[in-house]
């Protein structure tokens, strides 16, 4: 019950003055917990330094400095640059959201010297005067000291979802938020004292997990670490024995096997794509709380959609006022005035009907700003200034208010007229205040046909506080609202319809109305609206209704969040959208939640993504830049994943032929820039509207271990018969040289495959790694840095021949992979 008594109305208080804010600052009791964005910067160069690859490949770097020569040590270097990258792009994306944490930064309205102001929140001291109404979240932990119909909703704190209304001397604790109802209470604990210090910490937090693809990246570098070490000391044992004269060239062939299996760029990149993506996305106003949330975004189906702030915009106006049976229609008019002074923070329906008939005087009226959802629980609208008992300009004075909520749809007030007599009214929706069957409804259905929202105003004989107070009502007048269509709504639809991502709108408005204001929109499935009040409560049936319908109205809270359930329960990955206190139930339980700049602060608190410029439109490129990073990572892992597994084929046929290992680390260095290194930073940064797909880790191991087999395997019959052709004293460099030669041009077959569809800078790019390595081979001092020198015709013919048939059966057998995955 939201209702209130009058035992519960508190004298209203000034809160603290000017000389008592210094007096606390000064002793240090402000709420002063930094906004948490993002790793803090010491964070994020350990994180990008320290790791076990860098460990690895620093320890090997160090051998080989004392080996020499330098030239061998150059994948040293490579691991140096790409680790700068890494930090300067968090540290890019780090700054980006600090900035968009502070633009989005909820400001509490507290009393001082009886005045009302909006303040930052690490600004509020000890014993401060915080008001709160709807979608308000409490900041700090404190007492309430005013308290009219307050209901505080503690879910986020004890899992309970069930509103607690609150009295004058009751506990307000920090991340619970108001769900109906206004009031006051004083800060008792801030800073790091309250439980919203950690709270706050944890829902804006950067956080670089929780994510398939990292997951899915951390499983493969387990795997290569498991398949590393055996090998690793097989290949020492081999290389010290087959070269044991020369222990330098046994040292530095054993550390140029052991380089390529550690696909070190591998976490690199995907933490630039990741990072790239979050600055892209600020660009566009648009605030990922959570990194993995733009990959969530990009792999779900079905996105879930509020109509109001959505679909529409904020701000209504009203288009009509039907007095019936008989009812004055200026009598009406005054009942719905004296009603717009009974809410302190009307919600958008009210502030339509407050702009239409003001008090007079315009004591009452409020500017139309409002970020108002349909079910009346958005904190958008600023505060009345003037209090309930202010309606007496009019000669009408408010004795008892009953504030707006979800679960009733309906709100009232009750009077005292200027003629001395008393009347209690009721403001909500018609077909739940009348009675099934009522002459009006066909009226009613008439209007929301036509996509507009109609409000009943009816008189009840019944005090507000008796639970049966909408039972027995006399109906006066339909107010008929006008919600504005946002003019980027309909793209943003059909984008959605394009990619195969399913739209269900889900309102706690009629549904007969939401679905005209869905059809003028073209969503499909909008001219048969459910009504939600119908649905089944069995999950599985619940889940049919939902896959078959795309509109539902007179949705519940509860209903959002077990309709979000029910679709997840099929196996869809279901986005929930919203921006009112009504919506943060679901919002929590969706896989990824998206919150509207403009809409309370328990929804920002809860969603992953917050559209800061309010714009559904901005929809699409969160999309859209999940998918670049999704596919773009899996293209570049397969580059990586390939890489090592030829390296660990190679280790283990250098141990069974007990031969030199093949390659220097130098020419690895040389292999891994042009068809490995450069590509994969331009293929993870480039646009790609693929869907994503799950199972992450078995896809690129499906094609990189083939990959890599035919790698290794031709690389290493080059290598023999070369050994087998070449003789004299160097004759290693010239055998050597071949087995380079067939392994770069099956990487860069590879390289070539990944990056299809062809564009012409993809075209351009592998072109150009070709052209460096032809380079490389055609210049004298190249030649001799890098120790690559191809000895006569038959030889190097017989490398490009065993390339050829290699990258045949590369094309055989992923065209085999492809068709199956197609299937």
């Amino acid at each position: 019950m939201t209702e209130r008594t009058d035992t519960e109305v508190v004298t209203r208080k000034t809160g603290l003055t000017g000389g008592e804010v210094a007096e606390r600052v000064a002793r240090g009791e402000v709420n002063d917990v930094p906004v948490r964005s993002s790793r803090s910067t010491s964070e994020i160069v350990r994180a990008n330094v320290f790791t076990r690859f860098n460990a690895i490949i620093g320890f090997l770097f160090l051998i080989i400095l004392v080996v020499g020569p330098i030239q061998d040590g150059l994948f040293g270097f490579v691991i140096v640059a790409n680790t700068a990258i890494g930090i300067i792009q968090e540290l890019r994306a780090k700054r980006t959201l600090d900035s968009l944490a502070v633009i989005g930064e909820s400001k509490p309205s507290v009393r001082r010297d009886g005045a009302s102001a909006e303040i930052h929140t690490s600004e509020i001291v000890l014993g401060d005067l915080i008001e709160l109404g709807p979608g308000d979240k409490v900041v700090v932990d404190g007492v309430i000291e005013e308290a009219d119909g307050l209901e505080i909703d503690e879910s986020l704190l004890t899992g309970e979802a069930d509103p607690v209304l609150k009295h004058a001397g009751d506990q307000a604790m920090s991340g619970s938020f108001v769900v109906a109802g206004g009031g006051a209470f004083t800060a008792t604990k801030v800073g790091r004292e309250a439980y919203a210090a950690q709270l706050a910490d944890e829902a804006s937090r950067f956080t670089l997990v929780n994510s398939e693809l990292r997951n899915g990246i951390s499983q493969i570098l387990k795997y290569v670490m498991w398949m590393m070490v055996p090998t690793a000391v097989g290949l020492i044992i081999s290389q010290f024995t087959v070269e044991s004269h020369d222990g330098s060239e046994a040292v530095r062939r054993t550390v140029g096997g052991i380089v390529p299996m550690v696909p070190e760029g591998l976490v690199l990149l995907t933490s630039v794509a990741f990072a790239i993506g979050v600055i892209r996305l600020g660009r566009k106003q648009c605030l990922v709380q959570e990194l993995p949330a733009i990959e969530g975004l990009a792999r779900v189906d079905i996105v879930c959609l509020d109509k109001t702030g959505t679909l529409t915009e904020g701000g209504m106006d009203v288009s009509d006022l039907r007095p019936l049976d008989g009812a004055d229609r200026d009598y009406v008019a005054r009942v719905l005035s004296a009603l717009g002074t009974s809410d302190p923070r009307p919600n958008a329906s009210l502030q339509a009907i407050i702009d239409a008939y003001p008090q007079p005087g315009g004591s009452a009226s409020k500017d139309g700003s409002n970020g108002g959802s349909e079910d009346g629980n958005q904190d958008g609208a600023q505060d009345n200034s003037a209090a309930k008992d202010a309606a007496a300009d009019g000669g009408w004075r408010c004795t008892e208010a009953l504030p707006f909520s979800s679960a009733r749809k309906y709100s009232g007030a009750a009077f005292n007229e200027p003629d001395g007599t008393s009347s209690t009214w009721l403001l909500g929706a018609p077909d739940v205040l009348l009675p099934t069957g009522h002459g009006s409804l066909a009226e009613i259905d008439q209007l929301n046909n036509e996509g507009l929202r109609v409000l009943l105003l009816a008189r009840t004989d019944r005090p507000l506080d008796d639970p049966r107070v909408a039972e027995t009502v006399t109906p006066y007048a339909l107010v008929v609202l006008e919600q504005r269509l946002r003019p980027d709504a309909g793209d943003t639809l059909r984008y959605f319809a394009e990619q195969n991502v399913q739209t269900k709108v889900i309102s706690g408005d009629n549904a007969v109305s939401v679905g005209a204001v869905a059809g003028k929109l073209g969503l499909p499935g909008a001219d048969a609206p459910v009504d939600a009040r119908q649905l089944p409560t069995d999950q599985d049936e619940m889940a049919q209704v939902l896959e078959d319908g795309a509109v539902f109205g007179r949705v519940t809270p509860q209903q959002k969040r077990d309709m979000v359930g029910a679709l997840q329960s099929r196996g869809h990955n279901v986005a929930m959208t919203g921006d009112g206190v009504n919506d943060v139930l679901a919002l929590k339980d969706a896989d990824i939640g998206v919150s509207m700049g403009s809409g309370s602060e328990a929804t920002r608190a809860v969603a992953q993504i917050v559209l800061l410029n309010n714009s559904f439109a901005t929809l699409p490129s969160v999309v859209a830049e999940g998918r670049r990073v999704i596919g773009n990572i899996t293209r570049v892992a397969t580059l990586f994943l390939t890489k090592t597994v030829y390296s660990v084929l190679l280790a283990v046929l250098v141990v069974c032929w007990q031969v030199p290992y093949p390659f220097l680390p130098r020419h690895l260095t040389l292999l891994s820039t042009l068809t490995i290194g450069v590509p994969a930073f331009f293929l993870a940064l480039a646009p790609n509207k693929e869907r994503a797909k799950p199972h992450f880790v078995r896809r690129v191991m499906r094609y990189s271990t083939p990959a890599g087999i035919v790698c290794g395997l031709a690389a290493m019959l080059s290598y023999l018969l070369a050994r087998h052709h070449y003789s004299g004293g160097g004759g290693l460099d010239a055998e050597t040289s071949a087995a380079t030669l067939t392994l770069f041009l099956l990487e860069v077959w590879v390289l070539a495959i990944v990056a299809r569809p062809y564009t012409w800078w993809r075209i351009a790019l592998v072109l150009a790694m070709g052209v460096g390595f032809l380079i490389v081979l055609v210049v004298p001092w190249l030649q001799s840095f890098f120790a690559l020198k191809l000895v006569g015709t038959q030889m190097p013919w017989t490398a490009v021949g065993i390339a050829v048939a290699g990258g045949v059966v590369l094309e055989v057998v992923w065209g085999w992979l492809r068709r199956r995955d197609e299937a």
